[in-house]
C-alpha cells in the first residue's frame, strides 16, 4: 500500500486539511480534491472511485469527507482498515464535524496522521497509541521534576535548620548577658541589622506549620543529567507565527482562557486591607465510595495575621468558636495558650512583645478528621446503569452543609476512551466534554441553600466501572469549621482595633471512588 495523502474536505472539494506522505505540490493535491466530488457517481454508494492515476478511498462525515488518496496498486482491503482508524482519530480531536472546528484543531490531526502512516505506509498503530504519542507524555521530564522539588525540599529544610542555630546562638548570647550582633530579636523594633529576607526565613520556620504530607525522594536519574523538557521551544514557534502573518498569512490563535478546573482554584483577593489583616484558610481532602460510605475526610484550617502598621504590634485576636463537629485546636508556641483556652484570645505570651510585621504569622492552625456520613459538605451520588446500546448515567448532588455557599463548582466525570461524545439529557448548570483526557465536566457556577440538589444525565457506550473515580473542586469563602474572628483589640487599654478579613474554603481532595 502507498498512501499518496490523506485529507478532510468539503463536499464542495476544499480541503480543510491535508498531509501528503509523499512529495507533493500545493496544486496537485488542491486539483486531486477539487476533481473528487465529480467523480462520485449520484445515487449509488461505495467507498472508492478510481482515475487513470489513483484512487480515492472515501468515507462521509457529516458536511464533510475524510479522503484517502492511493495509488492504484494499493490493497483496497488495508486501504479501508486505514480509512477506518483516519475517522476514528478525527472525533478525538474535534467536538463537531464542522469546517471550523476542524481548522482550529489542524495541527492536532496532521501530528495524529503522521502516527498513522509513515513515508506512504501504514504503521501498525491502534487509536490508544496514537494518544499516547500525540500527549508526548515524557518520563524524563517527570523524573527531572522531582529531583528538582527534592532539592528544593532540602535547601528549605537546610535554611530552616540554620535559622534555628541563629536562634539558638541569640539565647545563648542572652543567657550569658551579652548582644547577639546583627540579629533581633521576635517581635523587637529597633537595634537590629538583620536583612528582612532573615526575618521571613526565621519567621517562616517558626510560624509556618508543618506539611502533613510528603513525597517520597526518587532516585536522580543515571545519564548525561539532560532531561527532556517540553514546550521549549515556544520563543521559535512564536517567531514563525510572527514570519508567517508579515508574509500576509492569517492566523487565528485560540483562546488562551484557563480552564474551569484551574480557575476554580482561584479566589479574588480582599478589596481592603487594613494594617491588620487576618486570612482564614481550610482545605479538604475527601475520599468516598460509589456506594456512600465516607472512607476518610480531613480538614486543616489556618489563621495568619499580618500587621503591617508597628502601632499595631501589640494586639489580641478574639476567636468565635462554635464547633460541634469535634475540631482539634493547636495554637503556636508563642501564644499565650491558657488564654486562648480560657477566653478564646489569641495573644503573645509576654505581652510586652509585638508580632512581626510584614509577615504572615500561622496564629492557629485546627484539624477534623472524620468518617461520619453527615458530615459531608457535599455528596455526590453517582448510578450508571447497563442500558442496550451502552450505559444511562444519572449523577446527583446535595448540599449537605447548608450554611456554605460553594463557587465554580466542576465535576468531572472520566468518559470511556474512543466511543465519541455523550448524549446529555437533563442537567442543571452547563457542561464541557474534554475530548483529550476522555472527560465529561459538569460547572455549576454556584451551590447554596437555594439550589441545594441538582442532576445530570447522559448516555454513552461502555460499562459501569468506566465513570469513576469523580473528582470535585470548589472554592467557597465561607470556612467548614464554625471559626470565625470576631474583633481584634490593643493589649494595652483594650481598644477595639480594625481589621480585614479573607476566608477561603478549598478543595486539596474529593473522590468518589
Amino acid at each position: 500500500m502507498v498512501l499518496l495523502a490523506a485529507a478532510v474536505c468539503t463536499k464542495a472539494g476544499k480541503a480543510i486539511v491535508s498531509r501528503q506522505f509523499v512529495e507533493m505540490t500545493r496544486t496537485r493535491i488542491e486539483g486531486l480534491l477539487a476533481a473528487f466530488p465529480k467523480l462520485m457517481n449520484t445515487g449509488k454508494q461505495h467507498t472508492f472511485v478510481e482515475t487513470e492515476s489513483v484512487r480515492y478511498v472515501y468515507q462521509p462525515m457529516e458536511k464533510l469527507y475524510m479522503v484517502l488518496i492511493t495509488t492504484k496498486n494499493s490493497n483496497i482491503l488495508e486501504d479501508l482498515e486505514t480509512l477506518r482508524l483516519f475517522s476514528r482519530v478525527i472525533p478525538e480531536y474535534c467536538r463537531t464535524l464542522e469546517e471550523t472546528e476542524v481548522s482550529d484543531h489542524c495541527f492536532d490531526l496532521i501530528f495524529a496522521f503522521d502516527e498513522i502512516v509513515a513515508l506512504g505506509y501504514r504503521e501498525n498503530v491502534n487509536l490508544a497509541q496514537i494518544r499516547t504519542f500525540t500527549e508526548m507524555d515524557s518520563h524524563e521530564e517527570k523524573v527531572f521534576r522531582a529531583v528538582r522539588e527534592t532539592q528544593e525540599r532540602e535547601a528549605k529544610a537546610e535554611m530552616r535548620r540554620k535559622a534555628k542555630e541563629l536562634q539558638q546562638a541569640r539565647r545563648d548570647a542572652e543567657r550569658q548577658g551579652k548582644k547577639a550582633p546583627g540579629f533581633g530579636g521576635f517581635g523587637s523594633s529597633g537595634g537590629s541589622s538583620i536583612s528582612s529576607s532573615a526575618v521571613s526565613l526565621i519567621t517562616e520556620s517558626v510560624m509556618e506549620p508543618e506539611k502533613t504530607k510528603s513525597a517520597p525522594v526518587p532516585s536522580r536519574p543515571s545519564g548525561t543529567g539532560k532531561a527532556l523538557k517540553l514546550g521549549a521551544k515556544g520563543k521559535e514557534v512564536d517567531n514563525f507565527v510572527d514570519k508567517l502573518k508579515s508574509e500576509g498569512e492569517t492566523i487565528v490563535t485560540p483562546s488562551s482562557g484557563k480552564r474551569t478546573s484551574e480557575v476554580s482554584k482561584v479566589l479574588s483577593p480582599p478589596v481592603n486591607m487594613e494594617s491588620v489583616h487576618l486570612k482564614i484558610e481550610e482545605k479538604i481532602s475527601l475520599t468516598c465510595s460509589r456506594d456512600g460510605g465516607l472512607q476518610n475526610m480531613e480538614v486543616h484550617g489556618l489563621i495568619m495575621l499580618r500587621v503591617t502598621d508597628d502601632q499595631f504590634g501589640r494586639i489580641r485576636v478574639h476567636v468565635d468558636n462554635e464547633d460541634k463537629k469535634g475540631v482539634q485546636l493547636q495554637t503556636h508556641p508563642n501564644v499565650d495558650k491558657k488564654l486562648f483556652t480560657s477566653d478564646s484570645l489569641i495573644g503573645l505570651k509576654n505581652p510586652e512583645k509585638s508580632f512581626p510585621l510584614n509577615s504572615d504569622v500561622g496564629v492557629l492552625k485546627w484539624r477534623l478528621q472524620t468518617t461520619e456520613e453527615s458530615l459531608i459538605p457535599l455528596t455526590i451520588n453517582c448510578w450508571p446503569s447497563e442500558s442496550g446500546n451502552g450505559c444511562d448515567v444519572n449523577i446527583e448532588y446535595e448540599l449537605q452543609e447548608e450554611r456554605l455557599e460553594l463557587n465554580d463548582v466542576v465535576i468531572t466525570i472520566p468518559l470511556p476512551a474512543g466511543v465519541g461524545s455523550p448524549v446529555i439529557g437533563d442537567i442543571d448548570g452547563d457542561y464541557h466534554h474534554d475530548s483529550r483526557r476522555n472527560t465529561l465536566e459538569w460547572t455549576l457556577p454556584v451551590i447554596d441553600s437555594k439550589n441545594k440538589t441538582g442532576s445530570l444525565e447522559f448516555s454513552i457506550a461502555g460499562h459501569p466501572n468506566d465513570f469513576f473515580p469523580v473528582t470535585v473542586s470548589f472554592v467557597s469563602k465561607k470556612n467548614y469549621c464554625s471559626l470565625q474572628v470576631a474583633k481584634v483589640t490593643q493589649v494595652d487599654g483594650n481598644s477595639p482595633v480594625r481589621f480585614s478579613i479573607e476566608t477561603s474554603f478549598l478543595v486539596d481532595k474529593y473522590e468518589i471512588l
